[in-house]
C-alpha cells in the first residue's frame, strides 16, 4: 500500500481506541514507565487537538501493583492477581492523568466486566459515558475490572476489550500497540505484512508465543483486529515503544500492520448482537435453513433438527448447521424448550403445540448477523 493510500485512509479517522498492553508500559525490570506514559500522553493529546476523538484500552495495573508490593514475579492464583491489580490501577491511573493534565486533558477511569458490555442497557450506558466524557475534554482510561473478574465474566484479554469498546464507540480506527512493528509473514520476522485484507492469512503467519508480563499475544491482537474489521473499521498492530508512533500511523505513514475493513460498517445494534454478546446456546439448522439464512432470510422452525443448551426468549443463540459449522448469530423469539417442540414444524402448527403463536420468525432477519 502506498504511503498516498494510507494517508487518504486516515484522513477519514475520527475516533480511536488505542490499546496499551503491559510490556509497552513496563520497563526492563517490569515496572512501569513513567516517561513512556508520559511520551504516550502527549500523542494522545496531539491527536485531539487534530479534532480526533482518543478512548485508552490499557493494561498494567497488575504490574503496577507488583512494583508497589515489590513481587519479583507475577503471582500465579487468581486472589493474588487480584490484589496486584487493586493496588496498581490507582497508580496507573495517577500516572495518566498527570501526564494527560499537564497537556490539558484529564484521564477518566472506567472499569469493565463481561457482563457490562453483554446487558444492553449497560453497554448503551457505556457509550453514552464515554461520548460524554469527550465532550469535557477527558481521556477515557479503560481496563478490565480484575479485582472481580473471574474466568466466566473475562474479556479473556485487553486486546478483546479493546475491540469491543471499538465496536460499542462505533470507532473509525483500532490501534494495538504492542513491543514488535506488527505482523510478520515469516518466523524470522524479516518480512512484515503492510496490509491485511484476511485475518486468517496473518493468524497462520503469527508467532502465538505470549509474554512473560502480558496475558495475551500476537493471537489475541489478530482475534481484535478480526472483529473490528468484521465490524467494518480499520484496525492497526504496531510498535508502541517506537517514538511519535500514533501521530505517523494516524498521518499515513507505513509504519505497524494495517487491516482493512472486511466488509460494509455494522449498525450498532447489529455489533451488540453479533460481536458483543456471547452465544447462551446453539440451533442446529438443516442446509436448505442454512441457506436461507445466508440469502438474509429470517429462521423458521420448519429448518431447525436441533437444540442445544438452555436459554430463554430474548437471548441470543449460535446457528450451526448440521456439521457445526456458524451460520449466524441472533435474538431468539423463543426459549430452548419452545424451540424443542416447534422445531420442523410449520408456523400454522405452532399454537396447537405452545398454546399460542407469538412469532412466526424462532431468530428474525433483522436479529440475526451473518457468521464469516
Amino acid at each position: 500500500m502506498t504511503r498516498e493510500t494510507r494517508q487518504a485512509l486516515m484522513q477519514h479517522v475520527r475516533s480511536v481506541v488505542v490499546k496499551l498492553g503491559t510490556n509497552v508500559l513496563a520497563d526492563e525490570k517490569g515496572l512501569l514507565d513513567e516517561a513512556r506514559i508520559a511520551r504516550i500522553a502527549g500523542q494522545v493529546a496531539a491527536l485531539e487537538g487534530q479534532g480526533r476523538r482518543v478512548a485508552i484500552v490499557s493494561s498494567g495495573a497488575i504490574a503496577a501493583g507488583m512494583g508497589d508490593l515489590e513481587l519479583a514475579e507475577r503471582p500465579g492464583a487468581l486472589p493474588q492477581l487480584q490484589a496486584c491489580a487493586a493496588v496498581g490501577q490507582a497508580k496507573l491511573m495517577m500516572m495518566f492523568d498527570q501526564a494527560l493534565k499537564r497537556r490539558g486533558r484529564r484521564a477518566a477511569q472506567i472499569l469493565l466486566v463481561r457482563g457490562d458490555v453483554e446487558d444492553r442497557s449497560r453497554y448503551l450506558n457505556i457509550r453514552n459515558c464515554i461520548a460524554a466524557l469527550q465532550a469535557y475534554g477527558a481521556v477515557p482510561v479503560i481496563n478490565e475490572n480484575d479485582t472481580v473478574s473471574v474466568d466466566e465474566i473475562r474479556f479473556g484479554d485487553n486486546d478483546v476489550l479493546a475491540a469491543m469498546v471499538a465496536n460499542l464507540l462505533r470507532a473509525d480506527l483500532l490501534v494495538l500497540l504492542t513491543t514488535v512493528e506488527g505482523v510478520f509473514r515469516d518466523k524470522a520476522r524479516r518480512r512484515l505484512f503492510d496490509i491485511v485484507e484476511d485475518a486468517d492469512e496473518a493468524m497462520a503467519a503469527a508467532d502465538a508465543a505470549r509474554s512473560p508480563l502480558g496475558s495475551g499475544g500476537m493471537a489475541t491482537k489478530l482475534q481484535a483486529a478480526a472483529l473490528v474489521a468484521r465490524a467494518g473499521e480499520m484496525a492497526a498492530i504496531a510498535d508502541g515503544r517506537r517514538p511519535d508512533i500514533l501521530l505517523d500511523l494516524l498521518a499515513g505513514e507505513p509504519v505497524g500492520t494495517l487491516f482493512l475493513p472486511k466488509a460494509a460498517k455494522m449498525s450498532a445494534r447489529r455489533r451488540w448482537i453479533g460481536l458483543a454478546r456471547r452465544p447462551r446456546g446453539r440451533i442446529v439448522v438443516d442446509a436448505g435453513a442454512a441457506r436461507a439464512l445466508n440469502a438474509r432470510k429470517s429462521l423458521l422452525a420448519s429448518g431447525i433438527t436441533a437444540v442445544e443448551g438452555a436459554f430463554e426468549a430474548g437471548d441470543v443463540v449460535a446457528v450451526v448447521d448440521a456439521q457445526g459449522r456458524a451460520v449466524a448469530q441472533g435474538l431468539t423469539n423463543y426459549s430452548s424448550q419452545d424451540i424443542d417442540r416447534i422445531k420442523g414444524l410449520r408456523t400454522t402448527q405452532f399454537a396447537a403445540v405452545l398454546g399460542e403463536k407469538t412469532y412466526d420468525e424462532v431468530v428474525h432477519a433483522d436479529n440475526l448477523v451473518l457468521a464469516d
